[in-house]
């Protein structure tokens, strides 16, 4: 038996990148497999829920906290997207107005996915989030305006944070004023990150936990909107799909195509303790969904499964990836086997 090491940046790059284009595949075959509608209200939902357990803390985090409301707003988009490897710009028009832009290519519509995208499943990312901060800063007064969307033709996703003089009713909280522009951006003026603060390895480390949170949410939001048995099946079809499309590339990242040393490593860089014996990999405990034991079910990880037999199908047709030890509801351990299958039998 042998213990994992710690995980090098390339490891994170490459969990990182494969976490992104599941969450783009799992929102495409809720496209294709639901409708447009379902996909929209999972989308809100998403981001209703990191907006929940990111926004507050992390204006105290970045130092925003004190900062007139729409100013901070615009702030924290720019800087929280900008570990994440996302393209976003802001600038303060005044202290109760100031913009924020998303430049293509957009993040969660990656690549040419983008092209497939509905407006209204792109609207409900800010219904989700932008709409809802001046409620959380309880500040009835806080909306947010977009004046263009990618999906629309327009050059990325723009918009301002707004301070109005009068309290907002609810569905003024977001509102669609398409023809005004933001105004021009100083890109060279913007905050940048210290290279002595922030190493690429740590870099790496912060744009791989930006992704990992993302399927966090996903895994419940989806058993929430479709039930557990039906959102295991979304997430396992994705997840064979985009493991399978992104195989090659991940074993490039990682610098090996043993599927094995593979796994072992992107479920190490996940920040769980990972032995290997034979064909085993044991994954003691479950980083990823740390916290949310009490909403947790099997048919997250049953789902998530399909993500990591996509890879290995590729690296070794021949190889099977089975749960022995399935995971239930206080295990403090599981267990996957790469056995090969087994040889079909002589006529």
């Amino acid at each position: 038996m042998r213990t994992v090491p710690e995980s090098h940046e390339k490891d994170n790059s490459a969990l990182s990148d494969l976490f992104h284009r599941y969450l783009t595949g799992v929102l495409l075959t809720l496209l294709s497999e639901e409708d447009e509608d379902c996909a929209a209200e999972v989308v809100q939902a998403l981001f209703r829920r990191q907006h929940h357990e990111k926004f507050i803390p992390g204006l105290h985090k970045l130092g925003l906290a004190q900062e007139p409301h729409a100013v901070a707003c615009a702030k924290y988009h720019y800087l929280s997207n900008h570990l994440g490897g996302v393209s976003v710009a802001f600038v303060a028009e005044s202290e109760k107005k100031a913009w924020v832009r998303y430049l293509p290519p957009r993040w969660i519509f990656d690549g040419t996915a983008l092209a497939s995208i509905p407006t209204k499943v792109a609207r409900a990312m800010l219904h989700g989030w932008h709409g809802h901060n001046g409620v959380s800063l309880e500040n009835p007064r806080l909306g947010f305006v977009c004046t263009g969307q990618t999906m629309d033709g327009f050059p990325g996703l723009e918009g301002y944070y707004i301070e109005e003089d009068y309290e907002l009713d609810p569905d003024q909280r977001l509102r669609f004023r398409f023809g005004e522009q933001c105004p021009p951006i100083d890109y060279a003026s913007l905050p940048q990150l210290s290279s002595e603060e922030w190493p690429s390895e740590r870099i790496a480390k912060a744009s791989r936990k930006y992704s990992m949170e993302y399927i966090r949410n996903l895994l419940p939001v989806l058993s929430e909107v479709l039930g557990p048995l039906q959102a295991q099946g979304i997430l396992y079809r994705a997840g064979r799909r985009i493991g399978m499309q992104f195989s090659a590339e991940t074993q490039k990242m990682l610098g090996t195509n043993d599927p094995i040393n593979m796994l072992a490593s992107l479920f190490s860089v996940q920040g769980d303790r990972i032995t290997v014996a034979g064909t085993q990999i044991q994954q003691h405990g479950w980083r990823l969904m740390a916290g949310l034991e009490k909403e947790c079910v099997p048919e997250w990880m049953d789902g998530l499964a399909g993500l990591w037999e996509g890879l290995i199908a590729v690296a070794d047709s021949r190889r099977r990836l089975v749960l022995s030890d399935r995971m239930d509801l206080g295990d403090s351990s599981f267990t996957w086997d790469l056995r090969y299958a087994a040889e079909p039998k002589p006529f």
